[in-house]
């Protein structure tokens, strides 16, 4: 098993987004998940910086099994944020499009999302 650190967002393809939309809703996933780590967790943080940042992008088909992954980290104890669209263009306001889980050890995080299948 793997120790390199990287970090999983995890995207809900039962909402229906353009490509250019997914992107910058795992884009802010990456971004919030950085900026939680750098703050309070910092050596996985800086661990993650050292080792060129590695990130994965995987799926779920509902928005259950989404809160049902968010659950999971929270248990282990990992960083995550949910990400809720602001509903300027294609979603309506609070739609929760993806989720970001580390940065953590690959080990750790495949408890959580080893079993998702890539984007």
């Amino acid at each position: 098993m793997s120790d390199e650190m990287k970090m999983v967002i995890v995207v809900d393809r039962s909402i229906k987004m353009g490509p250019g939309k997914m992107a910058a809703q795992v884009g802010h996933a990456a971004v919030s998940c950085a900026l939680a780590a750098e703050r309070y967790d910092k050596r996985n943080f800086d661990a993650w910086m050292a080792e060129g940042q590695q990130k994965v992008v995987v799926r779920v088909d509902t928005t259950k099994e989404l809160l049902r992954t968010k659950m999971a980290a929270d248990d282990l104890g990992l960083t995550n944020a949910l990400i809720k669209d602001a509903g300027h263009t294609q979603l309506a306001p609070g739609t929760t499009t993806c989720l970001g889980i580390g940065p953590a050890k690959q080990s750790v995080l495949d408890q959580v999302t080893g079993d998702l299948k890539l984007l």
